[in-house]
C-alpha cells in the first residue's frame, strides 16, 4: 500500500514511553482466561495451577540506556536482571526464572560475553532464580539485552497499581537520588578522561552513588517484611522512573490524588554531598533522577504503628481525592504541584 504523504505524521517523542505503549496496545483484547491482567501494570498475570504467574520485560540497549566507557560488563549483566526483577517485586511477587537474550556487534570478544554473564549468574545466584533460556544474534552496532523475569504469587497477595484509597499512607523504601548522583559523577569523569586520556580520578567519596548507578539491589526483602508485620500494601510499585513519575503512575491508576512532603523524602548524606558539589538541588535528584529500584507502595492508616520508625521505611504523604492533583509539600510550606520529569525511556539518551 503506498503511503499517503498528506497525513500528518506524530513524533514518538511526543507521545511518551506510557502513552505510546497505550497507543500501540488500545486495540488487544485479552482472549485466553488464564490471562489474568495484561498491559498497563509492573507485571503481567497469569493463571497457571495453584499460583499465579508474573512476567516482566525490559530492554536495554547500549548508547540509550547503559554506557560502555563506565559500565564495567559484570556489573550491566548484574543490573540487567535487577531491573526485571524489581518488576516482580513490585508486584508484591517471588521471583523465579530469567531468561535473557542478546544482540551483539562483532566489536565484542567471547571474553567480554563470559563477563557480561558472570554478572548475571551473580545476580541469579543471590536472588535465587534461574536463568531458563533465551535467545543470541547480532547486532549491527552495540550490545542490546532483553531480559525476561518471571515470578509467582498467591492470587491474594498480587499487589497492582490501581489498588490506593483515599487516606492511605504513603510509604518508600531505602533512600532515593543516590543512582542519579552516580550517574552525574561517571558522566562528569567520562568528559574530563576525554580531554585528558591520563588522568586517574580518585572516586572513593562518591563509592556509595556509584554502586547505586552502576550496581543496584532490587528489594527482594519487602515482601517478607510486609508479611511478618501482617500488612497487606494496597497499591504497589517500582522506581525506576522517579518517584515523581511513580507515584504519578499509582495515582491515576488507582483515580486519586497524593501530597507528599519534601522533608519526609529519604535522601543519604552522600547524595546531598555530591548535589552541593554540582550545583543540584538534592530534592529534585531524589524525585526526579531514576533508577533507584526502590519500592512505593500504599498501606492503611490503621497499620502506622507498625511501620513507623523502621529504619529502611519511609512515610512521605498519604492518598487524597483525584480533585485534589498531585502535590508536595515544600520544607518551607509551599504547595508545588508534582509532575513527571523523569527518565523517558523514548527521546532521553544514556541514563537519566
Amino acid at each position: 500500500m503506498l503511503e499517503n504523504k498528506n497525513i500528518p505524521k506524530t513524533p514518538i517523542a511526543s507521545l511518551g514511553e506510557f502513552a505510546l505503549i497505550e497507543a500501540l496496545t488500545k486495540s488487544f483484547e485479552i482472549k485466553d482466561s488464564s490471562t489474568q491482567f495484561g498491559i498497563g501494570d509492573d507485571a503481567a498475570v497469569v493463571q497457571h495451577g495453584k499460583d499465579e504467574t508474573l512476567i516482566s520485560t525490559d530492554l536495554l540497549i547500549e548508547g540509550v540506556h547503559f554506557d560502555l566507557s563506565y559500565t564495567p560488563l559484570k556489573h550491566l549483566g548484574y543490573k540487567a536482571v535487577m531491573v526485571n526483577l524489581s518488576d516482580i517485586f513490585a508486584m508484591n511477587a517471588v521471583a523465579t526464572q530469567i531468561t535473557v537474550s542478546i544482540a551483539v556487534s562483532n566489536r565484542f570478544s567471547m571474553e567480554a560475553l563470559e563477563e557480561l554473564y558472570l554478572g548475571i549468574y551473580l545476580a541469579c545466584k543471590n536472588y535465587k532464580v534461574d536463568l531458563v533460556g533465551g535467545d543470541t544474534t547480532s547486532s549491527s552496532k552495540g550490545l542490546i539485552i532483553s531480559v525476561t523475569a518471571i515470578g509467582k504469587a498467591n492470587k491474594d497477595e498480587i499487589t497492582f497499581r490501581n489498588g490506593a484509597k483515599k487516606g492511605n499512607l504513603v510509604i518508600v523504601t531505602g533512600d532515593l537520588g543516590g543512582a542519579y548522583m552516580g550517574l552525574q559523577v561517571l558522566e562528569r569523569e567520562k568528559a574530563v578522561f576525554q580531554v585528558n586520556p591520563q588522568s586517574q580520578p580518585d572516586l572513593s567519596e562518591y563509592s556509595y552513588c556509584i554502586e547505586r548507578q552502576l550496581k543496584p539491589e532490587s528489594r527482594i526483602d519487602i515482601k517478607a517484611l510486609l508479611k511478618d508485620f501482617g500488612i497487606k500494601p494496597t497499591a504497589m510499585i517500582d522506581i525506576s522512573d522517579g518517584l515523581s513519575s511513580e507515584i504519578l503512575h499509582l495515582s491515576k491508576a488507582s483515580k486519586l490524588g497524593c501530597q507528599i512532603y519534601e522533608d519526609k523524602i529519604p535522601i543519604d548524606p552522600e547524595v546531598v554531598k555530591i548535589c552541593e558539589e554540582f550545583k543540584i538541588n538534592n530534592t529534585t535528584a531524589a524525585i526526579n533522577g531514576g533508577e533507584d529500584y526502590e519500592l512505593l507502595f500504599t498501606i492503611e492508616q490503621s497499620d502506622f504503628e507498625k511501620v513507623k520508625g523502621h529504619p529502611d521505611l519511609s512515610i512521605i504523604g498519604h492518598m487524597t481525592d483525584e480533585a485534589s492533583g498531585y502535590n508536595m509539600i515544600t520544607g518551607l510550606g509551599q504547595q508545588i504541584e508534582l509532575s513527571a520529569q523523569g527518565w523517558n525511556g523514548i527521546e532521553n539518551k544514556e541514563g537519566n
